[in-house]
């Protein structure tokens, strides 16, 4: 652009080549100086007027800078000093424009790098405030149990030694499983079925021939995925509102099917609406499975309770990511 303007002026070849190579070795440092600056100095506020005021600053400096050594170098020269004069304007405006691009360019390209930056540690810090709190949550499901068995290991002790030293047995094998999947996020239904039943067999013997268990399932679900340590909490829950405020027999029913895309497991168990409130609040073993399915799969709609007749039935449904 400047050496189209500089022809205008009458000058020879070889003053236009010398002239564009000193403007354009100085406007590439300028270029340079302000891409460095900007990735070392990002301006917050007011970063606009920042632009414009480097911008200037630049152009004013390149136009003395440029000025100077062109007029040492063609000082005898009276045509060319007269146009070195004249153009003073013109060589200011196209360098303004020039560095003020450069600058604009690179302060939204660091502003959006630096956009990314802060997205990405963002999104990871979410992500381990999430795997924190699922964690919490899942150290959060044992201990009332565990105090649960070990009174009724107490209470064991004294009258039937035997069928203590077996449930501590069972115990031992639950808890050395719940070590193991604390470092699994995901399960298959079988190994949840397994650790299920560990379970089962201690409640069994806190409460003897009351407490009956139904698992139905077929081999094609066996496979597929759902968060560690989900089941025994809802079979809990299960066994709190159908067992404890009755003295006969109670069926706890399992039953886990594939549903398009995803797992559908629903627990079944009896209540009785004078004594029993399940649905007056889910109790912290739903409730915390409700966070957890929320945490993982951002979906309120996954986990439902509704009672039928003299049932009460929770539904959990687990999409099948893979």
């Amino acid at each position: 652009m400047l050496t189209s303007i500089l022809r205008n002026f009458r000058l020879t070849d070889v003053e236009i080549i010398v002239d564009a190579a000193i403007n354009n070795l100085l406007l590439t440092g300028s270029c340079l100086l302000v891409l460095n600056n900007m990735r070392y100095y990002l301006p917050r506020q007011e970063k606009y007027w920042y632009v414009l005021t480097i911008s200037i600053g630049l152009s004013g400096i390149c136009v003395l800078i440029a000025k100077g050594v062109l007029w040492l170098i063609f000082k005898d020269d009276a045509n060319y000093t007269q146009s070195l004069t004249q153009s003073t304007g013109i060589r200011f405006g196209i360098l303004f424009l020039l560095i003020g691009c450069m600058s604009m360019m690179s302060l939204l390209w660091y502003t959006q790098e630096e956009q990314q930056i802060i997205n990405e540690r963002k999104i990871d810090s979410e992500r381990l405030s999430r795997e924190a709190e699922l964690f919490k949550l899942r150290q959060q499901l044992q201990p009332h149990f565990l105090f649960n068995s070990l009174n009724s290991i107490s209470a064991l002790t004294g009258s039937q030694p035997e069928k203590a030293r077996h449930m501590i047995q069972q115990l031992s094998d639950f808890l050395r499983g719940t070590l193991k999947k604390d470092d699994q996020q995901w399960s298959t239904l079988e190994e949840e079925i397994e650790y299920l039943r560990l379970y089962l067999d201690i409640e069994k013997v806190r409460f003897g021939h009351r407490l009956q268990t139904e698992i139905i399932y077929t081999d094609e679900v066996l496979l597929l995925k759902l968060p560690s340590l989900l089941l025994q909490p809802v079979v809990e829950n299960a066994i709190k509102f159908g067992l404890y405020d009755t003295t006969g027999e109670v069926l706890i029913k399992l039953e886990a099917t594939k549903e398009n895309n995803y797992l559908k497991i629903m627990v079944r168990n009896p209540f009785d609406p004078e004594t029993s409130q399940p649905l007056k609040g889910t109790g912290f073993g739903l409730s915390s499975i409700q966070r957890r399915l929320f945490l993982l799969f951002a979906r309120q709609d996954l986990l439902r309770t509704e009672k039928n007749e003299s049932f009460f039935i929770t539904t959990i449904l687990i999409p099948q990511l893979i």
